[in-house]
């Protein structure tokens, strides 16, 4: 397993499941429009996605947190960028990408659960929820199937076979 996360060079080739490459796309693609949205309309998100009611801060606390947001939203645009470089050139390294991307949202999770946020109650952030935890169980899936040998699918087992 540790092996698989990491491997002795990072090259194009890559010996999990075929199913985690097709799940790490979304993921990616995901992440890349959850940052960018981050950046581009920062006070939105934090409002509605994320249901910090900037309006009840005053100024300088609600700039801070836009700063904060748009800060996290360059990171995840980083990381973001990393796992389409993976994609084209490096696959070797998507089981490393697949834990990375998996300490980012539990680690996310656990220092909101640490530092709790007041939160407005804005019935879209449940749907900033929602779509966190659809990002969350699509990792952990592609976590699993990106650590599986590839005899390990159901095709691959009639080869044997066949050959006695």
């Amino acid at each position: 397993m540790f092996n698989r996360i990491f491997p002795k060079q990072f090259d194009n080739t890559y010996r999990g499941h075929w199913l985690a490459i097709w799940l790490f796309v979304p993921v990616v693609l995901m992440e890349l429009a959850m940052g960018a949205n981050s950046i581009i309309n920062t006070r939105t998100v934090a409002m509605s996605a994320d249901g910090i009611p900037l309006d009840r801060y005053g100024a300088g606390g609600a700039d801070a947190v836009i700063a904060l947001f748009a800060i996290a939203g360059l990171f995840r645009v980083l990381l973001a960028l990393q796992g389409i470089v993976v994609l084209i050139r490096y696959r070797a390294m998507i089981p490393f990408m697949y834990l990375l991307l998996l300490i980012v949202q539990l680690g996310s999770k656990a220092l909101v659960l640490v530092h709790p946020i007041v939160r407005s109650g804005v019935s879209t952030a449940q749907l900033g929820s929602a779509f966190i935890l659809a990002i969350l169980a699509m990792t952990v899936i592609g976590v699993v199937l990106s650590l599986r040998n590839k005899s390990d699918s159901p095709g691959s087992l009639t080869a044997p076979l066949m050959r006695s």
